[in-house]
């Protein structure tokens, strides 16, 4: 079968119909793929999910895994050699689109204080992901999610409200504490953190697990409520808006029932933010992507304009990246959202990225579209005029359409088209002639016809003389 990607549009192009695609930094590109090959490589049997891509990647993840290049000469043409690139958009859309975020480096303390007063919770025990284990390290960001009560029944988990108010405190889940409410927020919503504590160490957290409700947009309401301009909204203006409206601002999270879980992961403060693959991110060039289409370390080229030197700014970006994390918020063939790194920096940049942006996906090229096309079957040529009109073709539906039909359906449909004649009695109509009176006379049912008795039923060996017992075949058929 061709390659399908569900609710996607793509067309092959050549590399020279790229745009930017020889000014890259095809060496960068080539590092962070390089990185998503590492799992890739080490890959045995059929993929856990089915997707378009499916294990295609293994062949070019071990070419890579025995090249350490360089060169980013050397690098374009590895991809060259080994990819096809095609044109990706939803269906009926031209572009793709792109948000950013970022790792937030927040301040905080390992135990509660007057300042440090809000919690950072790891994973419950009692919460239960379906078609997940307790044990994964990591589980799914979308779904159902529930907590036990008794031994057997099970209920949706807190949300954020509840959560906020004390549903689960006291329990020992405190990994740490921050400052605010917002703080805690805007970890949630990038998925981890850099925690900076009183001693001068940092401390890494990382997604673990959410509540099961869906992620609700608290900028997106702030857009509806005509608080915030749609163009002028960014992570900043939503982050003044809560600092001087805190009332207003717990209304808001409020709004959003989805809480995330955290678990703290053995990373310096050199080393980057681990993705939803597992590898380490990489500023810059990784991307998160739609989990439910794409294989992680699947090369995308974006094309573009975005308001990275400044709010208003227009900035050529024409990127190849690499597919190695996920979000709730990421859905369709052609959406991103694009890593900055850490820090306050990265944070503005990312935080005022929503852009529509031109996709390209780099397909294995076991995986080429039009070879494979001509590989599948053709459908049976059409047949003659002569052959079509001895053999007639019917519909089935309307066949039994008209057999459910009522046989005295006609004769309705006269007697009303009479009654609209004589006008409610005051215009009688003109008399009818005897053919249209015995058209309209309501046929007379027609009279059961008996079947005729069974033949009772008689063995051979009494053929030829009169059975004992008549009674007892008089009702066999």
């Amino acid at each position: 079968m061709p390659l399908q990607i569900s609710g996607s549009q793509y067309a092959p192009l050549a590399w020279s119909d790229i745009a930017g695609w020889n000014d890259d930094d095809h060496l960068a590109a080539y590092k962070a793929f390089r990185a998503s090959c590492k799992p890739i490589a080490a890959q045995q049997g059929p993929p856990s999910e089915s997707k378009a891509l499916g294990v295609s990647l293994r062949d070019p993840c071990r070419v890579a895994k025995a090249l350490e290049l360089s060169d980013g000469v050397k690098a374009k043409a590895f991809f060259e050699a080994h990819f096809l690139p095609l044109r990706i958009s939803r269906l009926g859309e031209g572009e793709g689109f792109v948000t950013g975020y970022y790792e937030p480096v927040l301040d905080g303390s390992r135990t509660q204080t007057d300042v440090y007063n809000v919690p950072v919770y790891r994973r419950p025990s009692n919460l239960f992901v379906r078609g997940s284990k307790q044990s994964s390290n990591g589980l799914p960001n979308k779904g159902q999610v529930f907590r036990k009560i008794g031994r057997r029944k099970l209920v949706p988990y807190y949300d954020r409200a509840e959560i906020e108010d004390g549903a689960i405190a006291g329990r020992g889940l405190e990994i740490c504490w921050l400052k605010d409410q917002t703080d805690l927020l805007f970890a949630q919503i990038q998925g981890s953190a850099r925690v900076r504590l009183a001693d001068g160490t940092t401390l890494r957290i990382n997604y673990d697990a959410h509540n099961g409700y869906p992620y609700t947009a608290v900028g997106r309401i702030l857009i509806d409520r005509g608080i915030i301009p749609k163009e002028q909204m960014s992570m900043q203006k939503i982050r003044e808006w809560m600092d001087q409206n805190p009332d207003g601002a717990k209304e808001l999270r409020r709004q959003n029932r989805s809480f995330v879980f955290f678990r703290e992961v053995q990373l310096s403060d050199k080393d980057e933010a681990v993705g939803a693959q597992g590898v380490p991110l990489t500023p810059g060039r990784s991307i998160a992507v739609d989990k439910s289409l794409h294989v992680y370390g699947t090369p995308f080229f974006i094309e573009g304009e975005l308001p990275i030197e400044s709010e208003q700014s227009k900035t050529p970006f024409r990127r190849l990246m690499i597919a190695q994390d996920t979000g709730s918020a990421i859905i369709g063939p052609a959406r991103a959202d694009l890593y900055f790194g850490a820090g306050a920096d990265a944070g503005r940049v990312s935080g005022r990225l929503r852009h529509n942006m031109r996709f390209v996906i780099l397909v294995p090229k076991s995986l080429d579209p039009m070879v494979r096309g001509r590989r599948m079957p053709v459908p049976d040529a059409r047949p003659s005029e002569k052959i079509a009109k001895l053999f007639p073709q019917t519909d089935p539906q309307k066949d039994a359409k008209n057999a459910a039909k009522p046989a005295d359906a006609p004769a309705t449909s006269a007697a009303k088209d009479a009654a609209k004649a004589t006008d409610g009695g005051k215009n009688p109509a003109p008399a009818a002639t005897p053919v249209a009176q015995a058209a309209a006379a309501p046929t007379p049912a027609a009279k059961p016809v008996p079947l005729p008795e069974a033949r009772p039923t008689i063995k051979p060996s009494q053929e030829g003389r009169r059975p004992r017992h008549v009674r007892h075949y008089r009702y066999r058929r």
